[in-house]
This record gives C-alpha cells, structure tokens and sequence, in this order.
C-alpha cells in the first residue's frame, strides 16, 4: 500500500536536517577516533566512510588520518585472507579520493601480493603520473615494469635487420595473394601493420598480456591503421570462427620463438591455427591465388649446436668444490642447477638457460665444429605433431680441441620464406641470446680430440631437450663412457678395474646413505663456488667472536667433538661446566652454508633462515657429514610465526653475536626494506655483535655504451622502418639496467670510479639520503650511463666486491635519458639520493 506517512514539505525541515547531519558527522568523528585509539581498525573507518558521504568538505582535514586507517585496516584484512572485503575498501576510498597517489600505490601493492600484476602495474603508473616525484610508486612501477614489458621488447624492436627482413617477407606474401592475416602473440602489433601497409585486406591481431594488448591498441591507433587491425585480448588457442574472426585466414605471421625456439609454445598455436583458423596448405605442384591457401611466416627452422668449454657457464651450473671454508660437502650431496634438473621434476621448468655468447664473461672456446640438431617445417602439421611424440634422436659429435665441456650451446636459423632468413648465431650481430644445456653428471668433463659428444635430442613438453649427454673416448668401444659408469660398463674395462671399483666400494659405500639432489638457482651455485666470500665470512666471525671471549680464543668445532666423544656417560655435571653458546643468525636469501662456517669457530649456535625443505635436508647431511653434534644447526623459520618475525631473539633472555643479512640482490639492486631489517638487528645484538656486512660502499663510473641505450628504450621510428612505436613502449623503459656484466659489457669509460654512496648498517647516523659527487672526466665523448657496484665490508680490512670475477651477483646501471656531451678534464656533478632501497643518480647540469 502506498506509504501513508505524511511527507513534510520539501525545504521547510532544511535547517533541521543540517543540523541532524552535522550533530551525526560530530558524533561519527569522535567514534571514528575513539576506535582509532583502541586500534579497532574496521569500526573506525567504516564511521569515516560515513563522515565523508555527509560532509565531503572534510575531506581535506580528515585525509591523512583516513589513510592511516584505510591501510592498517587493509593490513588486518590482508592477514585474515579477506580478499574481497579488502578490495571493496580500497575501491570506496578511491571514489572519495581519486586522484590520491598514496591510495593508488597502496592499492597496487596489495594487488602485486595477490598476483595481479598487470592491474598493479595500471595504479603504480597513475600514482607516478598523480606525482612524478613520489619516489615508493616509482620504485614500485620500474620492478613491475621489467615483469609486464620485457627488456627483450626494446632490444628486438631495435633490430634494424630483423624488422627489414620481417617485413619483407609479409610484403611478399601479401603480394602473392595472402590478403587475410593473423598476427599470433602480436607484442605492440608490428607485424600486423607490416601486413596492413603491405596491401592486407583483413589483419586479425592476438595477444595474451593484457598490458601488451592495450600498448598495442595504442599504437595501432596512432599509426592510423585501427580500422583495419582487428586486435584481440586472447591466446590464439581460444580463438573461434565466426565468434571472433568471421574465417580462415590466408597467412599467420608470428615470433613467438624464444632462445631454445619451442619454449612460447609455436608448436601448439600452429597446430591449433593449421587445424582451426588456416585454409588448408598449397600442395606441392600446384597454382594458384594464394589467397585460396594457407601459410605460415615463418615457414621452417634449422636447429644447430656447438659444445663448448666456458668457465662462466662452469661456475654457476656446477659446484666444482669439495670444501668450502673448512665446510665438506659430502659425495651423497649432488647440487644441480634448474637447467640440469630431469624432465620428470615436479615443476615443469625450462631445461636451459640463456646466454649472449659473444658477451659472455671470460669468453668461451668451441670444443666441436657446429652441428645440425633437428629441422621443422611450420607449414607441415603432420611434422608438428609427430614433434611431441618422437623418441628422442641420438647424436655424435667428433670433438676438434681439448678442453673442458662445460654446455653445448644452441642456435637457430628461422627461414622466413624462400628468399629470407634469421640466424640466432653467436657470431652474428643480433638481438637473439642462445640456448644454453649446462653439462653436468660426467666423472670427467676434461675432452680432446678423437673424443665423441653424445646426445639424445627430444621435443617433450614443447621444449626442445637436449639430455644424458655423455663422451665416448677413441680408446674405448662406445659403451664404456665418461658419464657415470654402470656395472655393464666397467666390463669392457678388463677385471682390474672392476676389482679397482669394488675396493673403492667397500671403502667408501654406505648401502643406507641417503642420497640428496638439491636444486638451486645458478646464482646459488656461483656463490657456493665463492671461496673468497666464504673464507672472508669465516675470518670476520672469528674475529667478532674472539672479541667476545677476549680470554679464549674461538676453538675448532673437531676439538669440541673429541671432547665431548671422550666424556662418555659421564653428563651429570658437563651442563653447568658448558658455557652459554654464542647466536648466530643466517637471514641471507636462498641456500646458504655460512651457519654451518660459524658452527666451526667454537661454542657456537648457529641459525638458519632457508625456507625451501631440500635446502633444509641437505643442510643437514652436510651438518652430520662434518660430524657436527646433532641441533647444533637450528632452522630459524620453524620458531616463528610468520617470516616477517624473523628478526627476533633467540631465547627470550639472549641477544644474537652476528646476524648475517642480505644487502644486495643477485641482480645488483639493493634489497628492499634492508634499512628496516637493519634498525631492527641493531636492537637485537648483544654487546660487541655485529651485523654482516658491517658497512656498504657503492662505486660507480660514467661510460659511454650505446649497447645499454639500445637496450632501455626505443631509439625512434627509423629502427622500426617508420611507424610509430616508441613514445608508447617507452612509457615502461625503466632507469636502471639489472643483471649486467661490466667486465663484458661494450662500453667506453669516460671517467675512473667514483664512490656514489654509504650504506652503514651499524652505524646510521654515517648515512646520508642525499649528496653531491663530483666526477672528472678522463676521456671526451658521450655519457650514456653509469653503471654501478658495492663494497661490501664485512668489518674494516675484510671487503667483498660484488663486481669481482668470481662474484654471484651482476651489476647494474643508470642509463640517462639524454645522452651529455663531455670533454676531457672537466668535472660533471651527479645527485646520487637514497630513499628506501631505491637509489636514484642524475646529473647536476
């Protein structure tokens, strides 16, 4: 029934109303306060919501404070998994404040946590768009912008040749007759616009990410060609006809190649696209319009390799040490990388790595004359889908020169048509790196001519495999080879050695020994074949802790154990006579031994922050190898709630002696919140403790590299034959360059190194967030960049460099907007600021 109240006139209760709203804006106001004080975080920014529906003019006095609550809220939600609830805040708050760069930051991180990175990365950039100068969205988008747009985009879109080459192979089909094309994986849409201004009638573009489909969207419409480039947000597997291109096409164009060829998946699109979205193949024989048939750019592969000997690869593929610092690493140990790991690991994961050859540190000698792998034919579906099912081919490769066979490195020539062709040869001048199998398994790697490589060759899980590589010496029948000999094997050897064999059995076998592969990156591997890093660690904790007993020098953890072997049964009064342990906290990232080092240097209790299960299980071999007395090694992670606690006491009434932190990614940036972690350390030591490293220096040098420009941004429209890309692309080149190598980069340096920055860990007050250096120029010519490094001190004398040869980490660099011209003796001035764990440097003009 119709509401029977009576309605008061409109206007006649106004002022009433006013004050009614103003009374509950008041009340709401103090409630949201009241809540605040007692830390009910929901309560209190469900009553500010209210407060700013009613009295939006408030919004500029209450702001700062609703901030404040909307994120200490959102923390309370994050941690409670409140995933929607926690959204819908930040989506209300973005409605009251929509141009608020701290919200849009605060929303992009809680989106980057959950795995949202495209949405994340929209926020980060409108946040720096709100305020180019807010220094936590920079930071926030330049990491994500390295995951969404990757480097190799730049780099590729920079290769002259390779575009030429491209589209002259599009032109020639379209003017054959292939007037209906698709653009499969299209990146910022080139190949569609080649095929568009080449004379195509319909150009059907897909693309997967969405940050490349919008960036693509962009630079088709401002090459004028978005009516006649149909652009679609899918993967090509889920394309449908009509649903979202009314037929078959005449021509697929694609790169979607990466270093080892396989791995972006080209075999399934191309199957699906032969089966679904093609007109069928041109027999051989016959004319016609091509228009009637189907076809495929690029239409074949030739897959070749080289093995080679290359101490870089060797380092950090293979722990080619037997002790580390005093630590043995027992034979029932076995370090692998994950380009060595089986194809039956849990994780599918790509079975090589990449490598510009031709930049590699240290070079690299070919122990073989290149070899051809496989061939395949793109406009063959019946050879595509037998590529999966094959049985894996074997190969033999005479070896022409004595070395050791670190990996056999691999490249491809894609022929595009008849007439064109792109080779990914480490002698050619390219934006492609190689696909890189590391060897490994062998009981000897050292080869030499007469020799034969052998190698099975497989495409399983669309990757192309290349495994049980082994080396068959001329002295021996092929049978009985260099890998890991079976018992079958050591026959052909004569009873000598089998009887040699089975000594050594006896001797060293144990039938219950529990055998461990252990996984880890190959930054780890570099670093467990670090010994300066290892044996410095060493040195400095022994120091520390002998400043801590000044009476007794630190003993040796052997002599503990003799001690306590000679003790028996005889434990009744051995615990008031044991003194209290030393702590000793490891919260380095990824697999470390140094608990263990420190487990040597006496009356010690070491912990360690590793996380991954393996890592903890082959800890403890190496542990009970070294005959440590059992928990002598704890796993820190275990006796705390969450990893953010990390950083705690060890006992509620004790203090750590060292605590070991990560200061600089394997990357070569500076680890996020490591300031933090250390304010929170420094309360955490006992008197005299240290934090390792003590004290970071960061050196850097102006050079001249067009390598490092080439590779940050877009140079123009000339490399991209004149359309219009790279004002849109660039909108994600990033200021620093990561992973670098300076000791192979091509530069030229144009000044000697500068210290650019102090990082004290212990002593804060020695740092500065922002300073003045000046740099005098030893050479004229164009500064392009400044790369950068640390020093890392461990204390005074003990110092470790991040750009040495034998270093896990790589090194990084500021690549500068706008090349500076500069002669020899003058001085140019650089603002080197730290915020966070961000450093930016620019030049003082």
């Amino acid at each position: 029934m119709p509401n029977s109240r009576p309605r008061p006139r409109r206007g006649a209760r106004s002022g009433a109303g006013a004050a009614g709203r103003d009374e509950l804006v008041s009340r709401s106001l103090q409630s949201a306060e009241h809540c605040l004080g007692a830390q009910d975080f929901g309560t209190a920014y469900a009553h500010y919501l209210l407060v700013l529906s009613l009295a939006p003019e408030l919004k500029d006095d209450v702001k700062e404070t609703f901030q404040y609550t909307l994120f200490r809220w959102a923390e309370e939600l994050d941690a409670l998994s409140r995933t929607q609830d926690l959204l819908g805040c930040y989506e209300q708050a973005l409605e009251l404040f929509p141009d608020d760069e701290v919200i849009c930051n605060s929303m992009g991180e809680h989106l980057f946590r959950m795995g949202f990175r495209d949405e994340a990365a929209g926020y980060f950039h409108k946040a720096v768009k709100l305020n180019p100068d807010f220094s936590d969205a920079k930071e926030n988008f330049y990491r994500v912008a390295n995951w969404l747009v990757e480097r190799w985009h730049f780099i590729m879109l920079n290769d002259t040749k390779r575009n030429m080459i491209y589209n002259a192979a599009i032109q020639n089909a379209v003017c054959l007759g292939s007037k209906s094309v698709l653009d499969i994986g299209a990146g910022t849409g080139i190949l569609s616009m080649f095929a568009k201004k080449a004379g195509a009638h319909s150009v059907y573009a897909c693309e997967l990410s969405k940050t490349m489909y919008e960036l693509a969207c962009d630079v088709v419409a401002a090459n004028k060609m978005e009516a006649g480039i149909k652009l679609l947000h899918m993967k090509s597997l889920d394309i449908e006809i009509p649903k979202h291109i009314p037929e078959r096409v005449s021509l697929v164009v694609t790169e979607t190649v990466d270093a080892g060829l396989f791995g972006e998946g080209i075999v399934e699109s191309l199957i699906h696209a032969w089966e679904h979205l093609l007109l069928q193949p041109k027999t051989r024989g016959e004319n016609g319009n091509c228009e009637k048939y189907g076809k495929v750019i690029p239409a074949s592969a030739v897959i070749f390799g080289m093995a080679v000997e290359c101490a870089e690869i060797r380092r950090h593929h293979r722990v080619g040490t037997k002790n580390v610092a005093g630590i043995c690493l027992p034979t029932n140990v076995k370090f692998q990388s994950p380009a060595c790991s089986s194809v039956d690991a849990e994780e599918t994961v790509e079975p090589y790595t990449t490598e510009k050859m031709s930049r590699v540190p240290g070079g690299y000698l070919a122990l073989t004359e290149c070899f051809q792998i496989m061939t395949v034919d793109f406009n063959n579906l019946q050879e595509l889908k037998s590529l999966a099912t094959k049985k894996p081919g074997k190969i033999g490769i005479p070896v022409i020169k004595e070395g050791i066979l670190d990996a056999v490195v691999v490249w491809f020539v894609l022929q595009l048509d008849d007439e064109h062709s792109l080779s990914t040869s480490p002698s050619e001048e390219t934006c492609w790196e190689q696909a890189i199998y590391p060897v490994h398994d062998l009981a000897d790697y050292w080869i030499k001519p007469g020799d034969h490589v052998m190698m099975e060759v497989s495409c399983q899980d669309c990757y192309l495999r290349i495994q049980n590589i082994s080396v068959f010496g001329s002295e021996h029948e092929v049978g009985a080879g260099k890998n890991f000999t079976q018992d079958k094997d050591l026959m052909s050897l004569g009873g000598e050695a089998e009887l040699c064999n089975a000594l050594a059995n006896l001797q060293t076998s144990k039938p219950d020994a529990v055998e461990q592969t252990c996984i880890l990156e190959s930054t780890e591997i570099a670093l467990l074949n670090n010994n300066l890093y290892h044996e410095g660690f060493k040195m400095a904790m022994r120091r520390v802790l002998s400043s801590l007993t000044p009476e007794k020098l630190c003993q040796a953890m052997d002599t503990q154990c003799q001690n306590e072997m000679s003790c028996g049964n005889e434990e009744s009064n051995s615990e008031e006579s044991i003194p209290e342990p030393f702590y000793v906290l490891d919260v380095s990232e990824g697999f470390s031994v140094l608990p263990l080092i420190a487990g040597t240097l006496g009356q010690v209790k070491p912990y360690s922050s590793v996380e991954k299960d393996q890592h903890r299980i082959t800890l403890d071999l190496i542990s009970e190898a070294n005959h440590f007395p059992k928990e002598t090694l704890e796993f820190w992670l275990r006796h705390v709630e969450d990893e953010s606690a990390v950083l705690q006491r060890p006992k509620s009434d004790k203090l750590w002696s060292i605590i070991i932190l990560d200061v600089i990614e394997p990357s070569g940036l500076i680890q996020q919140e490591i300031m933090e972690k250390a304010a929170i350390s420094r309360c955490l030591l006992q008197s005299g403790g240290k934090i390792f490293p003590q004290y970071v220096l960061m050196f850097g040098l102006l050079v001249e590299s067009q390598t490092l420009v080439e590779e940050s941004a877009v140079q123009g429209t000339e490399r991209t034959l004149g359309l219009n890309i790279a004002p849109f692309i660039n909108q994600f080149q990033v200021p620093i360059r990561v992973f670098l190598d300076l000791s192979s980069l091509p530069c030229i340096p144009l000044s000697k190194p500068v210290e650019l920055l102090r990082l004290d860990l212990m002593t804060p007050y020695l740092n500065t967030s922002n300073r003045e250096v000046k740099v005098h120029i030893c050479k004229s010519g164009q500064v392009t960049a400044i790369p950068f490094w640390y020093h890392m001190y461990l204390d005074d004398e003990i110092r470790l460099d991040t750009s040495s040869d034998a270093s896990h980490w790589k090194q990084a660099a500021v690549v500068l907007d706008n090349p500076i011209q500069v002669e020899m003796g003058e001085e140019l001035v650089l603002n080197v600021q730290h915020h966070k764990s961000n450093v930016s440097i620019t030049v003082k003009q």
